[in-house]
Formats: C-alpha cells, sequence, structure tokens
C-alpha cells in the first residue's frame, strides 16, 4: 500500500508546528523561572499571633438537647440489647434444594403440547 505524497508532506508539517509550540512553551517557562531570583533569599521568621483567651478557664456550658425534646423530657436507657433480639427484616431464604424441588414440580405440571410435529423427510 503506497501512501500519497500529499498526506506526507501534511504529516511533517503538522510534526514541525507541534515541535516549535512545544519549544515555545518550554522557552516560557524557563523565562518565568528566572523571575523568581526577584524575591529575597534572606530567611523570614514566622510570627505567629498570640490568642491569650484561648486556654483560660471558664465555666462549663449548661446541658441542653442535641435532639428534640425539652428540659422536661425524661429518657431513661439502661444497657445495651443485642441486635438478634430485634430480628432480620428480611425473611429467612429457602434452601437450594427445596427451591429446585418446587422448580421441578412447577415444571413437570405444566401443560404439554397437544399436537407434536414431527419433520418428515429432507
Amino acid at each position: 500500500m503506497e501512501v500519497a505524497p500529499i498526506f506526507v508532506v501534511a504529516d511533517k508539517i503538522l510534526m514541525k508546528i507541534t515541535l516549535f509550540v512545544l519549544f515555545i512553551l518550554c522557552t516560557a517557562a524557563a523565562f518565568g523561572q528566572t523571575g523568581v531570583g526577584i524575591l529575597s533569599n534572606q530567611p523570614q521568621v514566622l510570627q505567629i499571633t498570640g490568642h491569650p483567651e484561648h486556654a483560660d478557664h471558664t465555666a462549663m456550658a449548661s446541658e441542653h438537647p442535641l435532639v428534640g425534646g425539652g428540659n422536661e423530657t425524661y429518657t431513661y436507657g439502661h444497657g445495651e440489647r443485642p441486635l438478634w433480639e430485634f430480628g432480620s427484616p428480611l425473611p429467612e431464604p429457602a434452601p437450594l434444594g427445596d427451591v429446585a424441588r418446587a422448580y421441578r414440580k412447577e415444571k413437570l405440571a405444566t401443560r404439554k403440547a397437544e399436537i407434536v410435529f414431527e419433520k418428515q423427510g429432507s
């Protein structure tokens, strides 16, 4: 299979344009790095501002409920109940053998075809 010369020339031009654009981008990045030299190379100590009231002793806030209720609401709970006491919301799965037997009975109980066509001859 022979490639048309037009496509070969177009591929070469496309490759040259791509390399030229890549060269320009790399050149711009190199010149961009030299601009960092304007910054001072002297170390600067980081000064963290103080917060004098941050660790003072204060009285604890009054108790308030997180979810609904008020001061008059009375709830009492003791201990934890295990999850098995609540039961499963899903029904107990049937054993695979029972499912297979039921499927076999259903298949035998279905109505069979009354007319059977047989191919005779070829």
